[in-house]
C-alpha cells in the first residue's frame, strides 16, 4: 500500500548526501516533520501525495504551514510566551 505522504529530503554532509524517504498517512504529521527538517537545516527534495509529487501551489502551502509553525515554536521559546499568547500578537499557527 502506498503511504499517503512522502517526503524526500536529505542530510547535507561535507561529500556526500544520501536521499532519504520519510513516510505517514496523516497529513498533521507530515507538517510536524518538515517542521523538524527546518530546524535541523536538512534539504528537502520533494513531497509526494499517494505517490505523486505534488503540485508547486499544494508544495508551497504545507511548506509555508510548516514554516509558520516552526517561526511560532521559535517566538514562544525565545519570549517566554504561550502559544496563544503568540497567536494573539504575531499571528502564527501553533
Amino acid at each position: 500500500m502506498i503511504p499517503k505522504y512522502t517526503i524526500e529530503y536529505r542530510v547535507p554532509l561535507r561529500r556526500h548526501a544520501q536521499t532519504n524517504h520519510f513516510s505517514t498517512d496523516d497529513p498533521v504529521a507530515c507538517e510536524e516533520f518538515l517542521v523538524e527538517m527546518l530546524e535541523q537545516g536538512f534539504l528537502i527534495d520533494g513531497i509526494k501525495h499517494e505517490g505523486m509529487s505534488l503540485p508547486k501551489v499544494d508544495f508551497d502551502k504545507m511548506l509555508k504551514t510548516a514554516a509558520g509553525m516552526f517561526a511560532s515554536k521559535r517566538l514562544c521559546a525565545a519570549l517566554g510566551i504561550k502559544p496563544e499568547e503568540e497567536r494573539f500578537r504575531f499571528g502564527f499557527a501553533a
